[in-house]
C-alpha cells in the first residue's frame, strides 16, 4: 500500500509507556477474540480481564522515558495514515447520505490501558469502546498478524484499524446501541447471533473503505488480498478449530472464516452504507 509521506491523523494518544490495570468489559471489535481462544485453550480469562468495571479508572500513569523501536515508529505512523484515510473516506460517504461524521481518536499504547469501557492488557487486542469513541491499539498486534495468524502484510493491519473504525460508524449510526440493549433480554445463543451481524458488518463497513482507498489509487493487487487472508486467519471456527480441535456454532461472537470474507468482499463491492444491513439479510 502506498503510505508513506502521506496525511497523517491528529486524532491520536500516545500512551505507550503508560500502565493501567487489566480490567475491561463492554469491549468490540477483533480484540475479544483474542480472550475467547485464550479461555478456550484452558486459560482463566481473569488472566486477561481482571473482572470487570462499570465504573473503570481512566488514569494513567506515563512512562516518560519510552523508547519505541524504529521499526515501532513506522508501524505508529502507518495507523496513523490509515486512521486520516479512515477520516476522509467516511466524511464523503456520510455526506453523501446526508449524515455527518465524527471523528474517533486512536490511542496508541503498550502492554494496558484505561478506557471507558473498562481497563485491558494487550492480550485482548485491538479495540474500540463505544463509550468514549476511541479504538485502542497495543502496536505488538502487527507482529501477531504476522506471526501467530499467518497474515502478513501492511493492508492487513489496515484491515483490523479498519474495522475498529467501523464500530465506530455503527456507533454514530446507532447500530451498536441497538444491539446492545438486547443484553440481558435475549437468549444468551440469541445475542450471540446478533453479535456476529454486528461484526459483519463492521468487516463490511472496512471493505467500503478499501473500496475507497482504492479508488484513491493506494492499493496495489496484492494489498486486499492481506485483508481478506486477515478476515480469514480470525473467523470463530478458524479460531476454535485451532485452539479445541471442534467447533460450536451457538458460541460464535463474530462470524466463521466464509462470512467475515464475505461481508468484506461485499463491502468492497459496493462501498457505500446501503447493502451493509447484514440485521436483515437473508443469508450470511
Amino acid at each position: 500500500m502506498e503510505w508513506k509521506n502521506r496525511r497523517k491523523s491528529d486524532n491520536v494518544e500516545d500512551r505507550r509507556g503508560s500502565k493501567a490495570p487489566a480490567t475491561i468489559g463492554g469491549i468490540g471489535g477483533i480484540g475479544i477474540i483474542l480472550v475467547i481462544i485464550y479461555t478456550l485453550m484452558g486459560g482463566n480469562p481473569g488472566d486477561i480481564l481482571g473482572g470487570t468495571s462499570n465504573t473503570p479508572q481512566v488514569k494513567t500513569e506515563t512512562a516518560g522515558d519510552y523508547k519505541p523501536s524504529k521499526e515501532e515508529e513506522e508501524i505508529a505512523e502507518f495507523v496513523q495514515v490509515i486512521l486520516a484515510d479512515t477520516e476522509d473516506v467516511w466524511h464523503d460517504v456520510f455526506e453523501k447520505e446526508g449524515k455527518t461524521y465524527k471523528d474517533p481518536t486512536l490511542v496508541l499504547y503498550t502492554n494496558s490501558v484505561a478506557s471507558a469501557c473498562g481497563n485491558a492488557t494487550s492480550a485482548v487486542g485491538p479495540f474500540y469502546c463505544p463509550g468514549d469513541q476511541k479504538l485502542y491499539i497495543d502496536l505488538s498486534f502487527y507482529d501477531e498478524l504476522r506471526t501467530q495468524y499467518k497474515a502478513p502484510g501492511d493492508f492487513a493491519m489496515a484491515y483490523v484499524v479498519a474495522h475498529e473504525v467501523g464500530h465506530h460508524v455503527q456507533t454514530l449510526l446507532g447500530q451498536t446501541q441497538k444491539v446492545h440493549a438486547q443484553n440481558g433480554r435475549v437468549s444468551k445463543k440469541a445475542y450471540n447471533e446478533l453479535s456476529v451481524k454486528l461484526e459483519l458488518q463492521a468487516d463490511y463497513y472496512a471493505g467500503v473503505f478499501a473500496k475507497h482507498v482504492q479508488d484513491r489509487g493506494y492499493l496495489d493487487e496484492k494489498d486486499f488480498k492481506e485483508a481478506l487472508t486477515a478476515a480469514n486467519a480470525i473467523g470463530d471456527d478458524t479460531l476454535q478449530k485451532r485452539a479445541q480441535g471442534y467447533v460450536v456454532p451457538d458460541s460464535f461472537t463474530h462470524g466463521t472464516s466464509a462470512q467475515r470474507m464475505k461481508w468484506l468482499e461485499r463491502g468492497f463491492k459496493y462501498g457505500d452504507l446501503r447493502n451493509g444491513d447484514t440485521f436483515n439479510a437473508r443469508d450470511l
